[in-house]
């Protein structure tokens, strides 16, 4: 484990899966482990509430795994935002997944034992983390189905593909959070561990803040964790 600081009055940004979370099997079948809630609560208090989540996932997924946890959660890569515990979920306006690509995702899927087929508000991802082989033809089988679209882009993701909206950017969600209380004023620490959060680290380095990546720092995401929890031992205000 590294032996980081935080910088004065900062800011921490969270992805969720492969960072907080270890993969699972299934995006369902993720596990909280023991401490993990009790050790964020302890860094949002010391931080004044700012601490964030920024995930491919719905918000309402992160409040069921983590609960009261966090003050402030950014999910579907940064599109549905919500600022503070009890504030509304603001959604910027995307477009609507095009008829028949929900149908023939989830038929590319099917035609591999073990993929999986995850549908998004504004997309999907064909998850191959149970049909190792099938990388390619899901990737092919993807960019078949968006077909140039312009409004919407293929993206590498931990042993899937995610096709999402252009628009749908983790570095805008780090803006967004930055620019209201208890975010804003302070410097930014994003931590995340694959492409997609590639805009999310170059975000918060433009604003003076500092990113880092899961493997090349921590490792695996029980290395943020113990980080983590050591924070939580500090003695001196983070």
């Amino acid at each position: 484990m590294p032996a980081l600081a935080l910088p004065d009055r900062a800011a921490l940004l969270l992805d969720l899966d492969g960072t907080l979370l270890d993969f699972a099997p299934t995006p369902d079948r993720v596990i909280v482990p023991p401490g993990l809630i009790d050790d964020l609560c302890a860094i949002r208090a010391r931080l004044d509430g700012a601490l964030a989540i920024v995930t491919g996932r719905p918000i309402a997924q992160v409040d069921a795994l983590l609960g009261d946890a966090l003050y402030a959660v950014a999910g579907e890569h940064g599109t549905a935002l919500r600022t503070a515990p009890d504030a509304p979920i603001r959604h910027i306006p995307l477009p609507a997944l095009p008829a028949g690509w929900a149908d023939r995702a989830r038929s590319a899927a099917a035609r591999h034992d073990g993929a999986l087929y995850e549908p998004k508000a504004h997309g999907f991802v064909l998850h191959y983390r149970q049909a190792s082989g099938a990388g390619d033809a899901l990737r092919a089988a993807a960019l078949a189905i968006l077909d140039h679209n312009p409004d919407f882009m293929l993206m590498p993701a931990s042993m899937a593909w995610e096709a999402k909206p252009v628009a749908a950017d983790k570095g805008q969600a780090v803006r967004a959070l930055m620019a209201n209380p208890p975010f804003a004023g302070r410097t930014p620490v994003y931590i995340g561990d694959d492409v997609t959060d590639l805009d999310g680290i170059a975000a918060a380095e433009a604003l003076g803040g500092i990113g880092w990546r899961v493997e090349p720092v921590f490792a695996t995401p029980s290395g943020v964790r113990a980080w983590l929890h050591d924070l939580t031992r500090l003695r001196m205000p983070i």
